[in-house]
């Protein structure tokens, strides 16, 4: 009987067990989850922190109990200490006995996921800074918002951007602070950030941008941020400044990209073809830049850990790659993307050119309409679509979608101007803002 064992269980982990039972049921699956629990949505922590979670046991999608009815072995709140790669074998802990085993293995799945980024920053492991990952971390935030006055988030990204949003919405004084001059930098070009920017400001937001954090001092009541330039106190602060590969029990052993995240080919195998990777553990395959690069999406963890279920006996069924397509909803904007930004290209040396389109989502003549913010970036030489931004009080999340099914095709900027989209002026222009931008575009 062949034994797979699977390190982490978060989103790869879980569908990649229930893939590898799917495809085997008779194949004899370990896992194993240092915490007492799986599948935890940690995108809903902000939501939750604002109330707007009906019920944070639904923030889970699968269970320890679900996947041993599926059949596997499951070693929850047990730490895998050792792995030896090529002599298939692993040292585990159970945490709450202390009681240690060794397992042999025919095949290793390594969905560790990711663990935040900190900083080696005076005072930063101090009781009153928060990080943002964990069911615990969104317990500790659930009690902030319920309990504190004031906050300082660090990092102006998705999660951080989420996360203040949410405080000022529910009367909390909120400080946000990011090392980059403007918040999203990493997922939006300005015209849309400036946008952001200036609704954390009407909702009392205040935005402590381009400042790097030299320390954290604690009294029994409050932190105090310490800044290039400022000092920012509050109740708490929240540490969202990213995230990094969790792959030390492998690193040395297999090949990764500098920053350890696991390299795989096609069919998610790594360099040693018994082990595979999924999910924030793994590299992906970058298709708007055509090479490896580590995007840590819950989007990705999925579609590749179930296409480890699908492998893992037999190269079958290829992985296509990501756009990192993605979307946030802050106060009454809508954003998504997917693709490269013109930030994102000039950091990675890619050249592109990008086009901008500003205009109603749908006919004047109808009672309400709004603008939306279109930017299409292009290769200037091939003029193929490497990403698309869009921003607007009406949800445009739909065209990011669109914008990664383009890029995933190979779509020049004509083709995406001559794609046969609909028209009914309750949805839309006569040339839906997707087409239009990438007409003009084609007209540069």
């Amino acid at each position: 009987m062949t034994t797979v064992a699977v390190i982490g269980c978060t989103h790869a982990g879980t569908f990649a067990t229930t893939s590898i039972l799917q495809h085997h049921p008779d194949w004899q699956v370990h896992v194993f989850e240092r915490n007492a629990t799986l599948s935890f949505l940690s995108c809903g922590i902000a939501l939750w922190a604002g109330g707007h979670v009906s019920d944070p046991k639904k923030m889970f999608y699968s269970s320890p109990e679900q996947l041993e009815q599926l059949g596997a072995s499951m070693h929850m709140r047990t730490d895998v200490t050792y792995v030896d790669v090529n002599a298939k074998q692993l040292e585990y802990k159970d945490l709450e006995t202390g009681d240690t085993q060794a397992l042999q293995f025919d095949k290793l799945v390594v969905t560790t996921g990711s663990r935040p980024v900190i900083p080696p920053i005076e005072g930063v492991n101090g009781k009153r800074v928060l990080l943002c990952k964990t069911w615990d971390d969104a317990v500790r935030i659930k009690e902030t918002a319920s309990q504190g006055k004031s906050v300082v988030v660090i990092g102006a990204g998705y999660i951080g951007a989420e996360l203040a949003e949410q405080f000022s919405t529910i009367n909390i004084h909120t400080t946000l602070v990011d090392g980059a001059d403007r918040v999203l930098s990493n997922n939006f070009d300005k015209l849309i950030t400036d946008q952001v920017e200036a609704k954390y400001r009407q909702h009392g937001v205040k935005l402590a941008l381009g400042q790097k954090i030299t320390k954290f001092t604690e009294t029994e009541d409050s932190v105090t941020v310490v800044t290039e330039k400022g000092e920012y106190t509050a109740d708490y602060a929240i540490m969202a400044v990213g995230f990094r590969p969790n792959t030390d029990l492998v690193r040395d052993q297999i090949d990764t990209l500098p920053n350890g995240a696991i390299v795989t080919d096609e069919y998610m195998r790594a360099s040693n073809p018994d082990v595979f990777a999924a999910g924030d553990s793994a590299a992906v395959f970058y298709n708007p830049t055509g090479r490896e690069d580590y995007i840590p999406l819950a989007t990705n963890a999925v579609r590749q850990g179930l296409l480890v279920g699908a492998n893992i006996e037999t190269p079958t069924r290829k992985y296509m790659g990501t756009q990192a397509t993605s979307a946030v909803q802050l106060y009454d904007l809508s954003l998504a993307a997917s693709g490269l930004t013109q930030g994102g290209a000039a950091v990675r040396g890619v050249d592109t050119v990008s086009t901008e389109l500003v205009e109603d989502y749908r006919p004047a003549f109808m009672l309400s309409t709004a603008p939306v913010t279109s930017i299409l970036t292009w290769d200037p030489k091939t003029r193929e679509v490497k990403g698309g931004q869009f921003c607007s009080t009406v949800d445009i999340s739909g065209a990011a979608n669109v914008t990664s099914m383009a890029i995933q095709s190979k779509f020049t900027i004509d083709d995406l101007a001559n794609v046969d989209f609909l028209f009914q002026p309750n949805f839309d222009q006569p040339i839906y803002f997707v087409g239009a931008v990438a007409m003009k575009a084609c007209a540069m």
